[in-house]
Formats: C-alpha cells, structure tokens, sequence
C-alpha cells in the first residue's frame, strides 16, 4: 500500500501505490498502512525528514466511500476517525520536517492528510484539483479538514472551500495558501527534498507555535463574528436545514476554534460521525457517487456490442435546443451540422455557440485558437444533403407528429443505412414517430434538457422497436459528449416529463383547493425543490402544460384522466398569463425589479379561511412525485431505481439528500411510505394510491437497494 525507502542523506520516502487501483484512497488497508510508516519513520532516529508522494498520476484521491459505509456503528466509526487524527497528529508534531510531493489531483481526504505536512509542494498539473468537496456528497471533512484548513488560510478564506465545496487549480491553491509552491511537471520530489535538507529541527505547523493566531481573526474577533452570521443566514436561506452537512460544518469551524487544535479534531471526528451515519448522507453517497458513476459509466449500455466513434452528428432544427446539441456536439470534438429551414435561422443557431465560446475567451478558459476550432465544426445549412456520413440525425424541431415525421423521411433519404436517428422529444412517444422511419430498428429517444450546455443530463428513451445495438450506439455518443445517461423504455412523457409535471400539478391543485399562494411557494422550496411549483410553471409556461394535456387527452380518449391542477393551468393560460417568457404568469416580471406574485390571484384562486400546515404541503409534493416514479417502475418505464434517482436529481433539481424519487422511499421505509401514501390518498384523491409494486415488495422481503 506504502513503500517505505530510508535513504543515505536521513529522508524516508513515502510513496502511496494501492494495488490493482487506479487511484490512491484512504480505507481500511491504506490507513494501517499509513499508520505503520508514520510510526516507523517518526520513531526512528535516523530519518531527518518525511517526504510522501504517489507512485500514480494523483496523490490520494479522497476516502474509499464502500469502506466509510461500512461502519454502522458510531463507536467504530469514531475510533477509525480517532485512529486517522492520532497518527497525523504524531506526523506534524514529531519535530522532523514533513513535505508533501503532488503530482496531481488532491482532494478530500487526500488533501487533509497533505495538510498534515508541514510543505506542499504540486507539479503544475493544469488538470489538477485541490479541495475538500465531501459536502457535495452530504459529509464534512473527517481527517482534520474543518481544523487545520481554516488554521492555515483563515475562515473567511476556507469556508467557501469547506461549504460549497469547490476545486482549485494549483495557481489558486497556491494564492490561497493550500499550497506552499507549484514547480513545473515533475520536479515536485526534488523541490520536496530540497525543502526537507535546508529544515533543521524542530520544525511545527503554524498552529503548534507560541502565539499563533487564525490568519484573518480567530472567531471572537468582531470581523469574523459578522462573518459567521452572515455565512449562517445564507446557509439557512439555501438549505432550510435540511441537509445537516454544511451546518456541522459550520460549527466544526466555531467550535474547534476556539479550542486547541487536538479538542477541535474531536469536536470533527463528533460530527463527522453524526453526519455520515445520518439519512440524508447515506441518500447523497448512494445517489451522487455509486449511482452517478454507474451511469456515467453507461451501466445500461448492452454487453457485446462494439464501441461507436462519431466524427459527424447531424442536428435537425437550430432552435434553443438545437442549437445546444450542436454546441456540445462541437465542444467534444465532432462536426455539428446544424439543419433548418432557413440559412438566418441556422445562423443564429451557430450564434448561441459563438457567444458562449467568446465568454469563455474572455474569462481566459478557452484559447482564441480553440474557440475557432470549435466554431469551424458547427456548419449551419439548409441542404439535407449535407447529411450525408452522419453516424447519428438528431431531430430537435417542434413537438408536432407531422413535423417531426417529415424531418425523419428526409433525412432517412440521405443519411448511411447504418446511421441513427433520435427524436428530441419531451413527451410524444417514440414508438408511435417512430412509425415514420423506414428502419424503426435504427430509431430511439434522446431527451436533452434546456439549456443543453448547463444540464448534464440526456434522457435514452427506447421504442418497441429499438435495436439493442442502436441503445448502444446512442449511448456511446452521450459518453462523447460528456453527459449523463438514463435508459427508459417508452411511455406517454417517458420518465422526467411525466414525474416532473406532478410537482407542478400538485402545486396548481393546491391553488385551486384555497391555499396561499406565497405558502404553495414556500412549501416547494422546504421540500427542496429548486423553485416554487407556481414558478416552475411560470418556466415552463401555463400554454405548453394545456397543450400537453390537449394531445394527451386526444390520444387517449376514454382512457384519459384529468389531473387535480390541470384547471388551474388552462384558467392562467386564458388570461394570457402564460409565464415568464410573456412577462406575466402567476408572478408578474417588472422589467426594472424583482418578480411578485400576481395579486389577481386571490380573485381567481380565492384563498380559504384556515390554511393547512406547511409540513402537509411538503409532504405532498415530495410523496406525489415517488408515487409517480413508483408507477414508472411498475409499468417498466424505468429500468433500474438507480436510473430514477439521477434523472430526477439532473434533471429537474430534486433535492438529493432525499436521494432521489425512488431514493426517498427506500430511505422511508417501504411500509412507511405506503401508510403516508394510504393517509393521503384519503384526504386528496387517488393520485396517492400506493402502486402494487411497493406492497409486492414488502410481500417478498425486496428493498430498492441493499445499500
């Protein structure tokens, strides 16, 4: 795990080289191995210096999550936190100099344990990042983080690092003072060693000296006081105490600072453990992390089938959409020929492209040279023929059957007869346009979402008769392009469309029922939704949610059943009120100050007398969204719970220390979330009505995940 070498001139060399793993992580083994070398080279007299570095391109890529997950229990938990604290404690204050040689990427745990030695010195790696981002997976710091950064930097410094969770580069960790020198590619050991020989002993950590202060103030300084209030109200604003991490990281840097730094390590190893033994931790991890990677790692792509390169991608229809397919296209190196009726509009499609490549000349992350690359692979057209040796036709025109039926025969005539074609649809379904299309075998769903360069995630949507070789092809080109893949089989709004609009239909028929509005609002919000549901339909606009429910109402005749809320969006939409893009919806959108509801709405929406408590409200809308998903299960829609629980984090912001819409029935219980759902349905309608599935399951011992 450590190779340990003692060489002539008194230095012991720590070389972090894990086995049969392409990075370094912090568990079990590595930290007994650790542990040995520090007892090893700080108990031994002839060692004049500790110098540690990797054997891999990265120093240590942070805690081995399988291996944190697997302490159930606070007491052992805390002792291995305990454990990690002692022998980095005995590795800064054994008197001998310690450096730290980073070839690369830092992170979490990586980083702390770099935090332990008394220099670090880092390659100028430009793909390497420093930082501690446990909090985006719902933890905090837990080898000494939240005390030796904020020591070392100072708090005003270290907290946007610890609560937001950001990664430096090494110019920026060198500002801050993470980094004690960044020396060019592959001169780091050296720079360590001549660090470590010019040291005579003993050498201490700032903190460890005789009249050390917090750079910047300690917390009782009048400055910083302000400082953590501030930073309290803000964390109060966005979280509404509902995910405990960056609260205790918060009072891991209040407390542990006014202590020494050996109290302040146990007030962290105390939260550490809380908050990783904690729901809404163990949702994150399994959601953000195991699930993520998963999909990232196209866990749903069909075995045996080769692996498809694309040079050539055509985009149909140069609108918002697609306009952002081929910005992305572009940007991961493929030619984007961006289709429309007209060269202006096609132009203007190209446009989108040229303005966001020039923001980011501007802001230094792009090359003039590159930004010109990437322009020249975006070809704006009106000629079908121009198709020709595509590998894939991405359609992205307007949600109408016979539009997108003629886009698909004309491109059919001229694209290879191994070529894809995808229908950017939201909600028609891809087995029904698929019936325009002379090779339905070669057809299938990909569902972006809008803005296409800010949202990570591509809905795989597969038709009756969608090849297993055309799922694996489409999804090798979502891996090209650097998103996020889930696989849904083919329903009416497939998965996000259908789950995402009872959200916002719920909060409609709240409306409709005499709730305040303000309080509809708040409730999404403490649900941790992104924005209120009256918002949200203010985005999307009352008009497409009626034209939605006008062609599903059509398609399915008796078999349609309208949904509580409907009323509400087509009553909005007669006004005129059809949303932000209108300039007036259920908020009104001055154009010299912030939005406000619209006080109409009391006349329309007549409030009741007494009003239900917030809590019922939040838990309506979180429930009527799982419920959906749980049908979706049901009815083989979704293919996998961890597929639902990353469309709905991606896709429309559901708050991810629930986990996820599946994610919160399994952290619920099943048989708890069944008497919540029973429960409401009595009160609101059938909507709520448990599926099948979940008693089934209860009936046959099955959880969504052993996890």
């Amino acid at each position: 795990m450590i190779d340990y070498e003692l060489d002539a001139e008194g230095i012991a060399t720590l070389t972090w080289g894990m086995p049969g793993r392409s990075q370094n992580v912090i568990n079990g083994e590595s930290c007994a191995a650790l542990l040995a070398a520090i007892d090893l080279a700080t108990k031994d007299e002839s060692v004049k210096g500790i110098l540690m570095k990797s054997g891999k391109p990265d120093f240590i890529a942070g805690g081995d999550l399988d291996w944190l997950l697997e302490a159930d229990r606070a007491a052992d938990l805390f002792e291995r936190t305990l454990a990690l604290h002692g022998a980095l404690r005995r590795l800064e204050t054994c008197g001998k100099p310690v450096a730290a040689a980073i070839s690369g990427t830092a992170l979490g745990g990586g980083l702390e344990i770099a935090l332990a030695c008394h220099y670090r010195v880092a390659s100028d790696n430009p793909n390497a990042r420093y930082g501690l981002p446990e909090v985006t997976l719902g933890v905090l710091p837990g080898g000494g983080g939240t005390q030796r950064l904020p020591r070392l930097i100072g708090i005003q410094n270290s907290l946007p690092l610890l609560l937001e969770g950001a990664k430096l580069g090494a110019a920026e960790a060198k500002k801050v003072g993470i980094l004690s020198a960044v020396v060019p590619a592959g001169s780091e050991v050296q720079a360590a060693r001549d660090w470590l020989l010019a040291q005579s002993m003993p050498v201490q950590q700032p903190w460890d000296t005789k009249g050390y202060s917090v750079p910047g103030g300690g917390v009782s300084s009048p400055a910083i006081q302000q400082f953590l209030m501030v930073s309290n109200a803000m964390l109060r604003a966005k979280t509404y105490g509902n995910c405990p991490a960056p609260a205790n990281i918060l009072s891991c840097v209040y407390e542990g600072l006014i202590t020494d730094i050996d109290t302040g390590l146990k007030t962290e190893a105390r939260y550490f453990v809380n908050t990783v033994l904690g729901r809404e931790a163990r949702n994150m991890i399994r959601s953000l992390f195991f699930s993520m990677n998963a999909a990232n790692k196209l866990a749903e792509r069909p075995v045996g089938v080769p692996i498809r390169t694309y040079a050539r991608i055509g985009i149909l229809g140069a609108g918002m959409m697609g306009a952002g397919i081929a910005y992305v296209t572009a940007r991961a190196g493929m030619v984007a020929v961006l289709l429309d009726t007209s060269i202006e509009a096609a132009e203007r499609g190209k446009s989108y492209a040229r303005t966001l490549v020039a923001r980011q000349v501007a802001r230094g992350r792009l090359s003039q040279e590159k930004a010109d690359a990437l322009l020249a692979r975006i070809v704006p057209t009106t000629d079908y023929a121009e198709l020709a040796g595509v590998g894939m036709a991405i359609e992205a025109v307007f949600e109408d059957r016979a539009v997108k039926a003629d886009v698909t025969r004309r491109s059919e005539a001229v694209i290879a007869a191994d070529a894809i074609f995808a229908s950017n649809t939201s909600t028609l379904p891809i087995t029904g346009l698929a019936q325009a299309s002379a090779r339905p075998a070669k057809f299938i769903g990909m569902h972006f979402f809008s803005p296409v360069d800010k949202m990570p995630l591509i809905e795989v949507i597969v038709g009756k008769q969608t090849s297993e070789e055309t799922l694996a092809h489409a999804l090798d080109y979502v891996k090209a392009v650097g998103m996020t893949p889930i696989v849904v089989n083919d329903s009416r709004g497939f998965y996000t469309s259908r789950v995402f609009s009872t959200y916002v239909l719920e909060g409609l028929a709240m409306l409709a029922e005499g709730v305040a509005p303000a309080l509809v609002e708040n409730a999404g919000l403490q649900a941790g939704m992104p924005v209120g549901p009256l918002a949200l339909t203010d985005e999307v606009t009352a008009e497409l949610i009626v034209k939605i429910d006008r062609q599903t109402r059509a398609d399915l005749g008796p078999a349609y059943r309208e949904r509580p809320g409907q009323q509400v969006a087509k009553r909005i939409a007669e006004l005129g009120r059809i949303g932000r893009k209108a300039g007036r919806g259920f908020y009104e959108y001055p154009q010299d100050g912030r939005k406000y509801l619209w006080p109409g709405l009391a006349a329309e929406f007549p409030v009741a007398t007494t009003q239900p408590a917030i809590s019922d409200l939040v838990r309506r809308l979180i429930a009527v969204q799982s419920v959906e998903a749980a049908l979706c299960m049901q009815e083989g829609v979704l293919r996998s719970a961890r597929d639902a629980d990353v469309g709905a984090i991606l896709g429309w912001g559901y708050p991810p220390w629930r986990g996820g819409t599946i994610g919160q029935i399994h952290s619920t219980g099943l048989a708890q979330f069944i008497a919540e759902c029973e429960q409401l349905s009595a009160q609101h309608g059938d909507r709520f009505n448990p599926p099948q599935l979940l008693k089934d399951m209860i009936a046959r011992g099955e959880v969504f995940y052993t996890r």
